[in-house]
């Protein structure tokens, strides 16, 4: 069942710090990836312990990011993902001017970034075992483009509009045969132009 988008605003520096786990991260892909899941499912899809996962589920539960749902078999309930979007308020500072703000954010994108990677080198390890049409419908395309800052920040507003109605919690009605699909897309400008 879709859930309303949701965006969360987060407003205390205990809620960034109990978001800056790459195991907490991986969790939170797990229930906006595939909806409610136990600690076990969960622990199962990560090669994790369900004992860690549930310790680091309830941490979660504690600054208001993930909740409980209804059990649907009546043994261990299973978690869900509190929010459809995450902003930062800009009293925590701001990471362009903010040595501290900035210090939180990069830890953040860069535990994001590692499990991109995981995700693409597991589904790349399995490839094989992907059916053909899944396989040709994927991509992983790089583009070198020559954009100022407005055009980039155009380009990825109008990315993040086509993208918004597939996203797979708030997604009311998708049509049979839809499944969890990564999607993951960095826009920056290149290291070569800071040097």
């Amino acid at each position: 069942m879709a859930m309303p988008e949701r965006r969360m605003e987060i407003r205390d520096v205990q809620v960034l710090a109990a978001l800056a786990h790459p195991l907490r991260v991986a969790l939170i892909d797990q229930l906006a990836a595939f909806g409610p899941r136990t600690a076990s499912q969960c622990a199962q899809a990560l090669a994790e312990t369900p004992a860690n996962c549930s310790y680091h589920l309830r941490r979660l539960a504690r600054f208001g990011l993930v909740d409980r749902a209804e059990a649907t078999d009546g043994r261990e309930r299973p978690w869900r993902l509190a929010y459809t979007g995450l902003s930062l308020d800009p009293a925590l500072g701001d990471p362009r001017t903010d040595p501290a703000a900035r210090a939180t954010w990069t830890s953040l994108v860069a535990i994001e970034i590692e499990q991109n990677t995981v995700l693409a080198r597991r589904y790349l390890g399995l490839l094989d075992r992907v059916d053909p049409a899944w396989r040709d419908a994927a991509a992983v395309s790089g583009y070198s483009l020559l954009l100022t800052a407005a055009e980039l920040r155009e380009l990825v507003e109008a990315l993040d509009r086509a993208i918004r109605p597939f996203i797979g919690l708030t997604r009311e009605h998708p049509p049979d045969g839809a499944r969890p699909v990564h999607l993951d897309l960095k826009a920056f400008l290149r290291p070569e132009e800071l040097a």
